[in-house]
């Protein structure tokens, strides 16, 4: 047996009314890698938080290769050579790669900052793991896989031997995932152990050496990846088995019902977001967007759902245009909208969930009467139902949308979305931050309003989403629509490098 890195025992930590972790034990072993997997809110972050310093626990012992000690803060946690790369990324984008590196770790030489070291260091931890970056670029001005070399570079730097990635590949193209892997293989080469979390199974079965499931703050069970499958490992994160293939309604494809048509539109600095962006979805088709996060893709959903000002071209729903239409006019006429942020945009968390499952229609009947007069009654029965149909976990349709579980909040949106019946359902990264369970049901609702003649318009950072509910698919980058695609016509591998605009290696 390999020598062991990490021990954690017993470890729990509470919250007011939250146990967050339940006794729960891991081990970390030398040149392994260990997947710690669980639904939101298992406990898994709650852990890596522990043992990073950013929380204490309540009881329990953790050991770095035998030796107990106490880690009371992040610099502790790097001192005991522990290092995390967060999924929302730790970096100062005006500064240089070279400068967010040595951050905290500066050299002086006659009193002035002496970077002529530090870039050798750095330098020769990039040959060794194979993580080239200019170090001279501003960090703002690098794709997001190079803003991750750079944040795995910063904890390499500090002499990390256990690396903690939490979601490291949430928003990577399949091939930056590829290049993250052929460096995680080469750290544990070099005698390091990497926990990595994550909810992507597929990509969990392929690279971790054991994989850890945690559910509801305790840790249901260890397997080999040789005796771990992708419905084993969701089973015990659930609890009960889950479908994780979407069954595909076979709908025969009507007019087109949503046009958009050389749409063109500018920030404050007059600089392009989008430009000459053209597609079209038919009544019964789901139309995915695909592209790395910040290329368009919230600003073009922005467009069509909110009625943003645009520089120039045109929106036809069912032919007819609505460029200059407000979001009201929008809404009556068959537009829903399930937002990306829920708690910004999508829901009133301090409300009911019958008041938020009527937000958009609770100026018309029958939850108003013709002298604009609240029928609480009808409001209620209304919620009453569509928490029955859309299966919302709650206590009642008085519950607040602030005490629902991140799925419930979503499936309450998803609902409310639905249940206007749309002619056009704009779905912005439907199952962001919700577990299979959730996931299953949400793709499982898009499939039915395709069968039932909708179209939907899917933008979603998950491009293994994007590929299993799509009919066709547009890749989006720096603000165009480079290419478009029949989903049986094109694989992961080649949208990811129209994803990363490598157009010429990916063929015409």
């Amino acid at each position: 047996m390999s020598e062991t890195l990490l021990s954690m025992r017993k470890i729990t930590k509470r919250f007011p009314g939250v146990l967050a972790n339940d006794e729960i034990s891991f081990d970390l072993f030398k040149g392994e890698i260990h997947a710690l997997v669980g639904e939101n809110g298992a406990g898994k972050t709650t852990l890596m938080k522990i043992l990073y310093g950013l929380y204490s626990p309540d009881s329990g012992e953790i050991y770095i290769k035998g030796k107990r000690i106490t880690i009371k803060n992040p610099k502790e946690a790097i001192n005991g050579g522990i290092g995390m790369v967060h999924q929302h990324f730790m970096l100062v984008p005006p500064f240089t790669v070279l400068e967010n590196i040595i951050i905290g770790e500066e050299t002086k030489k006659f009193g002035l900052l002496d970077e002529s070291l530090p870039a050798e260091k750095i330098k020769a931890l990039m040959e060794k793991n194979g993580l080239i970056v200019d170090l001279n670029s501003r960090v703002e001005d690098v794709p997001v896989g190079l803003q991750q070399r750079v944040e795995i570079l910063k904890i390499l730097y500090r002499g990390a031997e256990i690396l903690v990635f939490d979601e490291p590949t949430a928003v990577l193209t399949p091939q930056e995932v590829e290049d993250l892997f052929k460096t995680f293989r080469q750290l544990i080469s070099q005698g390091k152990g990497i926990v990595f979390i994550s909810h992507k199974l597929d990509e969990v079965l392929e690279i971790a050496d054991r994989i850890t499931v945690i559910r509801k703050g305790r840790v249901i069970k260890t397997l080999n990846r040789d005796e771990a499958t992708k419905s084993l490992i969701a089973e015990l994160m659930v609890g009960k088995p889950v479908l994780l293939e979407v069954s595909r309604p076979d709908v025969k494809e009507g007019p087109a019902v949503l046009e958009v048509k050389y749409l063109s539109l500018q920030d404050y600095r007059k600089v392009n977001i989008l430009t000459d962006v053209s597609f079209t979805v038919h009544a019964g088709e789901i139309y995915g967007i695909a592209g790395v996060e910040g290329n368009g893709q919230t600003e073009l959903v922005e467009v069509i759902a909110e009625a943003a000002p645009i520089l120039h071209g045109d929106i036809l729903l069912n032919g007819e245009s609505i460029t200059n239409w407000d979001v009201r006019q929008r809404r009556e006429a068959g537009i829903s909208h399930i937002p990306e942020d829920r708690h910004r945009y999508g829901l009133l968390l301090p409300f009911s969930l019958a008041e938020n499952l009527t937000l958009g229609m609770h100026h018309k009947e029958p939850f108003v009467n013709r002298f604009q007069i609240i029928n609480k009654n009808k409001i209620r029965e209304h919620a009453k139902a569509v928490i029955e149909k859309f299966d919302i976990r709650t206590p009642s349709e008085l519950t607040t949308a602030l005490a629902l579980s991140g799925g419930n909040q979503q499936k309450v949106i998803v609902a409310r979305e639905l249940s206007t019946e749309p002619k056009l359902l704009l779905a912005a990264q439907p199952t962001r931050g919700v577990d299979i369970g959730a996931t299953e049901f949400i793709h499982n609702q898009l499939m039915i309003a395709k069968k039932e003649g909708r179209a939907v318009l899917l933008v979603s950072a998950d491009l293994d989403e994007v590929m299993s509910l799509s009919d066709r698919i547009g890749v989006m980058f720096k603000g165009r629509i480079i290419k478009e695609f029949e989903r049986e016509k094109t694989t992961k591998e080649e949208i990811g490098f129209y994803m990363m605009g490598e157009k010429e290696h990916a063929g015409n």
